[in-house]
């Protein structure tokens, strides 16, 4: 098959390109910028904003399915930002299906989309989207996930998956923000309450794509449905944080403090930033103060009943790998 990938030069879109490519199938990236790893693999880019029908027109062109990967993501920004690419690039992405025939549409989602600041402790895809939310990117991707199910019906199949915090060997997110504040000695734990967390490493979440596109067809059981994803081993998330700094080299976190504090530092510093129109992000915000002194994994029976998944590598093999990548890729 032709396939896009929206964010094909991303973290988990370059690995979903890398796992089409080594089946036999044809891949187009679209994204902001060219990527020559992809060109080294045969994949042909478009350059492009999701906010641009246009573009998104033209990079859709003579595919058969589309990966829509690509999103706004961070927990600070301009929510105007944040709207353009995931909900209006998401309404694009849509139409453009609709436009050349398309019938397979493939969505990552998040789980953040269903985050209401309480524990989340083997939930399934039954919990509702919540009443508010404390950032915009879930906002946001909740609203563009609503668009992604809502389209699905007698002309284009739809899914919407949604990794849990995922990690790995060119992550340029999640473990480069943990190294590198843990090196500054800026984080601290929040509370002392053991919170049981699932993540999901970048080779399980990219294999799960595949498996959801190949059992997705018009009224197929997956068909206009949301899915969870992870590692399907939740641990203590201070440990797991604890895991990426000896990775990287670094001591663990000791220190402490209590998640009023926290929750409170950030609404302060939100304030404090849109006030005075600061740069860059504020070292905490409410959302981050509730995801990390709150409990996240997840019941994964309808992703393994309905498309098979099943994690390949393990946290322990994951970390591993990640440790060696890291060594390797050290400045000197």
């Amino acid at each position: 098959m032709k396939a896009l990938v929206t964010g094909g030069g991303g973290f988990l879109g370059q690995a979903i390109v890398k796992l089409l490519c080594e089946r036999g199938d044809e891949v187009r990236s679209f994204s902001r910028h060219p990527h020559p790893a992809l060109t080294a693999l045969g994949v042909e880019h478009c350059r492009g904003e999701l906010a641009d029908a246009a573009a998104v027109l033209a990079a859709a062109k003579g595919c058969d399915i589309v990966f829509h990967v690509a999103a706004k993501a961070g927990v600070w920004g301009p929510y105007a930002e944040f709207y353009q690419a995931n909900v209006l690039g998401t309404r694009n992405v849509i139409a453009a299906c609709r436009l050349h025939g398309i019938t397979r549409l493939v969505y990552t989602s998040s789980p953040s989309v269903v985050f209401d600041g309480q524990d989340m402790e083997g939930v399934d895809e039954s919990v509702p989207y919540p009443q508010h939310f404390e950032a915009f990117y879930p906002q946001t991707k909740a609203e563009a996930e609503q668009l992604v199910l809502q389209a699905n019906d007698a002309n284009l199949a739809t899914v919407a998956l949604r990794p849990h915090l995922i990690w790995g060997p060119g992550d340029n997110h999640l473990v480069p923000r943990i190294l590198e504040r843990g090196a500054k000695g800026q984080l601290r734990r929040i509370g002392r309450r053991v919170c049981l967390v699932d993540t999901i490493y970048v080779d399980n979440a990219a294999g799960a794509h595949l498996q959801a596109a190949d059992h997705l067809s018009i009224g197929s059981v997956v068909a206009g449905k949301a899915y969870f994803l992870s590692q399907g081993e939740p641990l203590p998330i201070w440990e797991i944080v604890n895991r990426i700094l000896a990775t990287g080299g670094l001591p663990p976190v000791t220190r402490t403090i209590s998640p009023g504090l926290a929750y409170t530092a950030g609404a302060v510093l939100e304030t404090v930033y849109r006030l005075l129109h600061l740069p860059g992000e504020p070292r905490m915000t409410r959302f981050v103060a509730r995801e990390l002194s709150t409990a996240h994994w997840f019941d994964l029976s309808a992703a393994k009943r309905d498309f098979g998944y099943q994690p390949q590598v393990s946290f322990d093999a994951g970390m591993e790998r990640l440790r060696l990548w890291l060594a390797s890729n050290r400045s000197p």
